[in-house]
């Protein structure tokens, strides 16, 4: 097949075009050159996606079987690029994301839940959230119907390349050794999916002609916070001991959900659904997904690989994990 990929030179991207080249698929990637180097093999087109002459440039003399557009965020940026590739293309994937749906996650969610009701035509000055997504699918599904076009509502990504850094501190923190703050129950469910089996099954959707939704996760109950935690401990060797801490001393240390302690969520109802997306249909679609201690164990070894990060990891403008002085206090307290 002949592939254009939206991005593909950053994690989930890089994942796709790895993947295609390897299945023998001729693979061009549009993109700014700003995230990261096009691997060897690909036509790579520098440009902006939220640039009317660069997408028309792109367009111009080519046609592609499939998009695979990993990058979207804003709903006029998607509209754009669906309208230049619009006669350009035979099928558009949209890699959207659980956020989409407004019960998320509050309430659990599939393919039938209703996602946010954000217009395709969302102008780029409007305030950032997660009503975006939806508005991006709206974009792709005016322009190329639902025939040919594959929504794709992502869980939480992780694996090697990962260029958010919640994997990534966990396991720099854990292989710096002695006692590393755990977060609440340690039972907690997860739904993790590795970003290069979230893209096998993207692909094989695609090479089958498939159409239609799909949340695209790892199945609920898959794995645990002590589950993911204990995978780091023994792909780090360092013997680090891990601190269960009860969430209620974790608000009054003011450690934040999700971002203090990556990956944590509290059990009130603001987080009640988070880890429980359906992902059968995906499932019956064919989607696997590798054991947890399989992708830690390649994420650690990439990150051995590439060496310290140079910067810290941050999720939008907030910086991910818990401050040593937050740590060291709760840690004396424990005793």
């Amino acid at each position: 097949m002949n592939l254009l990929v939206l991005g593909g030179s950053s994690f989930l991207g890089r994942a796709y075009v790895t993947q295609a080249l390897q299945r023998g698929h001729r693979v061009t990637t549009f993109n700014r050159g700003r995230s990261g180097p096009d691997q060897p093999g690909v036509e790579a087109v520098r440009g902006d996606r939220n640039s009317p002459e660069d997408l028309a440039r792109l367009v111009a003399g080519r046609h592609w079987d499939a998009v695979l557009d990993t990058s979207g965020q804003q709903p006029y940026a998607v509209a754009l690029s669906a309208r230049a590739l619009h006669g350009h293309t035979d099928h558009y994937t949209f890699v959207s994301s659980v956020h989409a749906f407004v019960d998320w996650p509050t309430l659990p969610i599939d393919e039938n839940s209703a996602t946010h009701p954000c217009p395709a035509d969302t102008p780029a000055d409007q305030p950032s959230g997660n009503h975006l997504k939806a508005g991006c699918e709206r974009a792709v599904l005016e322009v190329f119907g639902p025939e040919h076009s594959l929504i794709l509502n992502c869980g939480l990504l992780i694996g090697p390349y990962e260029n958010v850094g919640r994997l990534p501190w966990w396991l720099e923190r854990i292989a710096e050794g002695g006692r590393v703050i755990a977060g609440g129950d340690p039972e907690r469910e997860l739904q993790l999916i590795d970003a290069r089996d979230f893209a096998a099954f993207g692909l094989d959707l695609v090479e089958q002609g498939g159409a239609g939704r799909y949340v695209t996760t790892a199945p609920p109950g898959s794995s645990t916070m002590r589950g993911m935690l204990e995978a780091c401990l023994t792909a780090t060797g360092s013997g680090a001991e891990l601190v269960w801490v009860p969430e209620e001393l974790l608000a009054e240390a003011e450690v934040a959900p999700w971002t203090g302690l990556p990956l944590w969520s509290p059990s009130g109802p603001e987080w009640s659904d988070i880890w429980t997306a359906d992902s059968a249909k995906a499932a019956a679609a064919g989607l696997r997904t590798r054991p947890l201690a399989e992708t830690v164990a390649d994420t650690w070894a990439w990150i051995q690989e590439r060496g310290p990060a140079t910067a810290p990891y941050r999720q939008g403008s907030t910086d991910l994990g818990i401050d040593r002085a937050t740590e060291l206090r709760l840690l004396t307290a424990l005793g």
